[in-house]
Parts: structure tokens; C-alpha cells; sequence
């Protein structure tokens, strides 16, 4: 356990930041499931509704530095080319 003060601060600091990271992370992963259950499930429209929301919350974690600006892209991708999978 830390005896400085600063170190005690640091630690809280950290606790904070790490449950808003699980969460955001959290609901970034459940936007995915959506849009792959939509998309599993053959329903064009609530796919692309899933993916317009699941691309806003990739975006906004990525701006907030919850994840890489680089996984955030490999994620929209991967969610994009399942959604238009869909048109073939």
C-alpha cells in the first residue's frame, strides 16, 4: 500500500479511470452484438440502425482514448463489411 500522499491520490485516480473504461468498453461491445445479431439474423434495417449506433460509440471511445484511433477503424470496418455482406 502507498504511504505518499501523492500516491494515495494516484490510486483512486486510477480506480476511477479504470471503471469508466470497463464500462465504456462494455457498452462499446454490446453496440457490436447488436449489429452481429442483426446482421446473424438477416434484418437489414435494425442492422444498419445497430451500425450507426455501434460506429457513434466506437468513435466517441476512441476520442476519449478508451481505445486505439487504430482499433476503433478496425472495428467500424469489420461491422461495416459484415452489414454490407448483407446487400450480396
Amino acid at each position: 500500500m502507498a504511504n505518499i500522499k501523492s500516491a494515495k491520490k494516484r490510486i483512486d485516480t486510477i480506480n476511477r479511470n479504470t471503471e469508466y473504461n470497463k464500462s465504456n468498453k462494455s457498452e462499446m461491445k454490446t453496440e457490436i452484438k447488436k449489429v452481429n445479431k442483426a446482421v446473424s439474423e438477416g434484418n437489414k434495417k435494425d442492422a444498419e440502425k445497430a451500425l450507426i449506433s455501434a460506429t457513434s460509440t466506437i468513435d466517441k471511445n476512441a476520442s476519449r482514448g478508451v481505445i486505439h484511433k487504430n482499433k476503433a477503424n478496425r472495428k467500424k470496418a469489420q461491422i461495416a463489411k459484415a452489414v454490407n455482406s448483407m446487400n450480396k
